[in-house]
């Protein structure tokens, strides 16, 4: 017999704490995501626009990152982050920091692809004809392709921040106390795995949908 009891009496940590990171452990699941994707994009665009550049000493090392990043589990970038960073720099990084960190350095790599291939999709002519007109190769980025490049990309990047927000839960391993955490805590004093890990899928899945849904509205928005 289930009983969401559980969830009911824990149910402002499981949110307030797990999801939204409000309360003594600093941690939650949307207080990493967010900055995460914003970050990410950020880097990301920089890391497209260097994969596209004429001088090799700037595309090639963007090459390098990209495809070094995307052929390594994120958990391994965590790991890395966690154990090895403290002990070069000689300083201890809390949980947050390790976990933002590791989440931007490898979700750069991947919107990064995004954003070239996004740009690529533009019709060269355009490009050209932007030149024509006088424009500068940071107008014709501005004003001309990435307005252009931004409409094809939604797909692709709302499918990444999903997988990010998912993802997140892989913070739990190093003690970050996001949604996952937070439901292992409470289970481990109440021993109610199917109640609580039901929950918080629910919680995932109201979320992720909820941004599939914005995204197919952006997309028609865009469309029109």
């Amino acid at each position: 017999m289930l009983d969401f009891g559980v969830v009911v009496a824990n149910f402002k940590f499981l949110i307030v704490q797990g999801l939204f990171g409000v309360g003594s452990f600093g941690g939650g699941t949307l207080r990493l995501a967010i900055p995460a994707i914003v970050l990410g994009f950020s880097i990301g665009v920089f890391v497209g626009l260097a994969r596209l550049a004429r001088a090799r000493w700037i595309s090639v090392p963007a090459t390098l990152y990209v495809e070094f990043i995307r052929g390594v589990p994120l958990v391994m970038v965590i790991f890395w982050i966690w154990f090895i960073i403290p002990q070069l720099l000689k300083l201890p990084i809390p949980e947050y920091g390790v976990a933002l960190t590791a989440f931007v350095i490898f979700e750069a790599a991947y919107f990064g692809e995004i954003v070239r291939a996004g740009i690529q999709s533009v019709p060269r002519g355009q490009v050209e004809a932007a030149t024509a007109v006088g424009l500068t190769f940071a107008q014709t980025m501005r004003f001309v392709v990435l307005p252009q490049a931004i409409r094809n990309m939604v797909p692709a990047l709302v499918t990444q921040m999903i997988v990010l927000f998912k993802d997140t839960s892989l913070a739990s391993i190093i003690g970050y106390v996001d949604l996952t955490k937070a439901a292992q805590i409470v289970n481990n004093r109440e021993i109610k795995p199917f109640e609580l890990y039901l929950f918080i899928a629910v919680v995932y899945f109201i979320f992720t949908y909820s941004m599939s849904l914005f995204a197919r509205r952006f997309e028609r928005r865009l469309a029109s």
